[in-house]
């Protein structure tokens, strides 16, 4: 389940209220904030990927819950006796430190401090796993994984990894890759079973059904779909054609999503999705891959657990 990186509940619903409202300037902000952060994620996951480890346990984006305060970690390197907490920033352009302070080389801006962030994180990491009994040393780093990254007056010795010291740092790790025991599979699976799956921290957006657009969205683009024939649909934005059946399914994934209260049934669907003209091919489609609970004309449609 935490075996790759995954877009936080935040960033789906960003996604999916992106083309179908508008998002103030700051909102906007804030979800191509967390999209490029996703990307950097996924970038590391993809380069770790080429240096296979025989038994180091890796998990990534975790929300936990220490000392009554939530915090969440990129990526956790869980090894026989010692924990590495991984950061993963994908900052872009030039920046610099001055007096302990980050800012943006071009404008001038502040920025929070990331070094902050991992201490803070490496406390109370360690304070949950000393609640649970465990003595485990923690080895925190912040892992520049964007190769157009520039640092200026960064003091030595700080815990940063750029992107041109990546591969030097795995191969670190797998010269010193020894066999981790059952402690360390049952700690991996006790953070595991300690995620949570909802932030208190989110920032959505207010929305409202009647407000959002109506249709199916790309999921190349975010452009709008339209019918093509009984099997295909079309979108406008970039020409990709899709799958009339997985193009309505992502969609109403992304209802359920929007609105987890709403009873997903044939006619919201239908309303939902918009550009398919006939209920009876919305309904042997959620027939298909829902599990339908039969009301007569309340009947509904739910997902296989």
């Amino acid at each position: 389940m935490h075996d790759k990186p995954r877009k936080s509940k935040e960033l789906l619903v960003l996604q999916s209220l992106h083309p179908r409202m508008n998002l103030s300037l700051e909102e906007k902000q804030h979800f191509e904030n967390l999209e490029k952060g996703y990307q950097g994620e996924i970038t590391f996951y993809h380069q770790l990927k080429e240096y296979p480890f025989k038994h180091q346990l890796i998990l990534y984006d975790l929300l936990l819950i220490s000392n009554k305060t939530e915090f969440q970690v990129d990526s956790l390197l869980v090894r026989k006796n010692k924990i590495y907490l991984l950061e993963i920033k994908n900052f872009e352009g030039d920046f610099y430190i001055q007096q302990d302070k980050w800012y943006v080389a071009s404008n001038g801006k502040e920025i929070r401090n990331p070094l902050l962030q991992l201490k803070r994180s490496e406390f109370l990491l360690q304070h949950l796993l000393q609640q649970w009994g465990y003595n485990v040393s923690i080895e925190p780093y912040i892992i520049f994984i964007n190769p157009e990254f520039t640092l200026y007056q960064a003091p030595l010795h700080q815990p940063f990894i750029f992107r041109s010291q990546l591969n030097r740092f795995f191969k670190k790790l797998q010269a010193s890759d020894l066999a981790t025991t059952q402690k360390e599979k049952a700690l991996t699976a006790k953070l595991v079973a300690n995620h949570r799956e909802h932030s208190s921290n989110e920032r959505l957006p207010q929305y409202e059904y009647e407000q959002l657009e109506k249709g199916m969205v790309c999921s190349c683009c975010s452009g709008m779909l339209t019918y093509l024939n009984y099997k295909m649909t079309l979108c406008k934005k970039c020409g990709r054609q899709e799958n009339l059946e997985a193009a309505l399914m992502r969609n109403v994934r992304e209802f359920h999503l929007l609105f987890p209260e709403r009873k997903i049934t044939l006619n919201a669907i239908y309303d939902w999705c918009k550009i398919i003209s006939s209920k009876k091919t919305v309904r042997r489609i959620l027939k298909n891959n829902l599990i339908l609970i039969p009301r007569k004309k309340y009947s509904y449609y739910l997902f296989e657990k």
